[in-house]
């Protein structure tokens, strides 16, 4: 008999302009059969974005989940904020390229989408293509080793 892997753990969260797209992803994310930790808001009401994207990105940082969504008006904010940690590769994606560049050439493992700026149907299409887009490595990865100094540098 062979060991059933557990489903990928996801993380998620967003503020009140991303809050519906955030609703909608969940559940793409459940129909996808990953775990998903919904780190809020519960509910459509005006909220700072650093506070849900930190939640966020320290569970990522701290590798307690494989990867992380945050959604906020734009996705501007939500990717600053979680660029602030270590180990933390947030994307802003707007579009299906940005999707797919953002995990093949930088491995991001956190995208970042707009509720605002981007519909329903092609958010779920990007975060589809970011899920399913393998890392190239090669070149790619000695610029990450090299981003990598840069956060030992600066992060301490």
């Amino acid at each position: 008999m062979s060991a059933q892997k557990s489903p990928c753990k996801m993380a998620i969260a967003s503020d009140h302009g991303g809050f519906a797209l955030k609703q909608k992803l969940i559940r793409y994310l459940q129909q996808r059969g990953l775990q998903v930790v919904d780190f809020g808001p519960e509910a459509e009401r005006s909220v700072d974005y650093p506070d849900f994207a930190a939640q966020v990105a320290e569970a990522v940082s701290r590798k307690k989940v494989a990867g992380g969504v945050l959604a906020c008006g734009t996705g501007i904010g939500m990717c600053i904020a979680a660029n602030k940690f270590k180990n933390v590769r947030a994307a802003l994606v707007t579009d299906l390229f940005t999707a797919q560049m953002s995990k093949e050439h930088n491995n991001a493992n956190i995208i970042c989408l707009g509720g605002r700026v981007l519909k329903d149907a092609l958010a779920k299409k990007a975060l589809g293509l970011w899920l399913d887009t393998p890392f190239a490595g090669d070149r790619h990865a000695r610029r990450l080793k090299k981003i990598q100094q840069i956060e030992r540098k600066n992060f301490k």
